[in-house]
């Protein structure tokens, strides 16, 4: 009797462990958060939006649905240029955007979206992941109460729509373009009169003359905002934007009350939509210019070469005076300078001389 009552008290012991366990795992299973994504894009729109759309859903089905991600397009929630203030005061717990949009809060966050005639997006991803570049990018934004990632590319963007042909560096006298960023301070000591607006502004600027010309990002976005429609010169390279690097920045607040492992998971489908973006525009790309020059009548124009030679000049001083603003800028300006000059080495005997190889009769 007494080795009887003993396995009963066992078995007893033994099922409330257990059950206190299970309850331990089901509060655990039950526990999620929800967070709100707020993007400087129009809502679902092809590539950008539709990106931020897919770190969302990715974010769920890692989590297993423990982090429910709602995406929020421009002026949906904020406006687009208030994305950067909303997640840093807790308004949103994400934002998707690009952080050359932000240096009214610091101008050196330009370097860690893109830098005119400098890297592409691979060597974006090198300088980010394995320069340090990361890691700069973080200190940086850790002063406002953010985290950043990498979560998008959409490589060498084109040089633009405008409304004349651009034969000389003159022909940039006097126009007003949108155009952000680095290449906006570019255009201006062209004489030219750069202006910031949001993506969903900008057919109806330029199609009413508020602003001569525009640049948004390539033929697969370009296409879908009908650009086409309102100037018929499409200019390219984009020297001011060779490899524009998208960001996802978090509340740091929000992102160190996640556990252990959903921190890695919202860190690394950041990395996953960085690369996916890239793939989706080298697939784009292609398809979307040969419809605007076969089915819309786009012309479609190099830049001339004493212009570019002329923008690069400009690009340098504006890129030199930026890294002596302070101690950081000197710092973060000399990381990407030795990971661009070593990757510049690079390039001109692999990719550079591939693509002359492959092209040549």
């Amino acid at each position: 009797m007494q080795r009887r009552d003993f396995f009963k008290r066992a078995g007893a012991a033994s099922l409330a462990l257990g059950a206190g366990a299970a309850g331990i795992g089901t509060a655990q299973a039950k526990t999620d958060y929800k967070w709100k994504m707020v993007t400087t894009w129009p809502k679902n729109f092809p590539g950008l939006g539709t990106g931020a759309n897919r770190l969302a859903a990715l974010i769920g089905e890692m989590s297993g649905g423990r982090i429910r991600v709602k995406v929020y397009g421009a002026k949906e929630l904020v406006p687009a240029f208030e994305v950067f203030d909303a997640v840093a005061q807790g308004t949103a717990e994400m934002g998707h955007g690009a952080a050359y949009y932000w240096k009214g809060k610091s101008e050196v966050t330009q370097f860690f979206s893109t830098v005119p005639f400098g890297m592409t997006a691979q060597e974006m991803n090198g300088w980010l992941y394995h320069g340090g570049g990361l890691e700069l990018w973080t200190e940086l934004y850790a002063r406002f109460g953010l985290i950043p990632f990498p979560a998008g590319n959409s490589g060498v963007q084109m040089g633009g729509w405008f409304n004349k042909e651009i034969k000389s560096i003159a022909d940039l006298q006097g126009l007003k373009m949108r155009i952000p960023g680095l290449g906006g301070e570019i255009l201006k000591r062209a004489g030219g009169t750069p202006v910031n607006l949001p993506g969903g502004e900008l057919f109806t600027s330029l199609q009413t003359g508020a602003i001569d010309a525009t640049e948004w990002v390539g033929p697969y976005n370009d296409l879908a905002f009908g650009l086409y429609k309102a100037a018929k010169y499409y200019y390219y390279p984009g020297f001011h934007e060779p490899g524009t690097t998208l960001e996802a920045m978090v509340n740091r607040a929000a992102f160190e009350a996640l556990p252990a492992d959903l921190q890695a998971i919202v860190r690394n489908a950041c990395k996953v939509v960085n690369q996916d973006m890239l793939a989706e525009y080298t697939a784009r790309n292609p398809v979307a210019l040969r419809t605007l020059i076969e089915q819309h009548g786009v012309a479609l124009r190099p830049y001339p070469d004493d212009v570019i030679v002329k923008l690069k000049r400009l690009a340098e001083e504006v890129v030199s005076e930026l890294a002596r603003k302070d101690d950081f800028s000197r710092k973060v300006s000399a990381s990407y300078r030795k990971f661009l000059r070593e990757s510049r080495e690079w390039s001109r005997v692999s990719e550079l001389a591939y693509l002359q190889a492959r092209d040549r009769d």
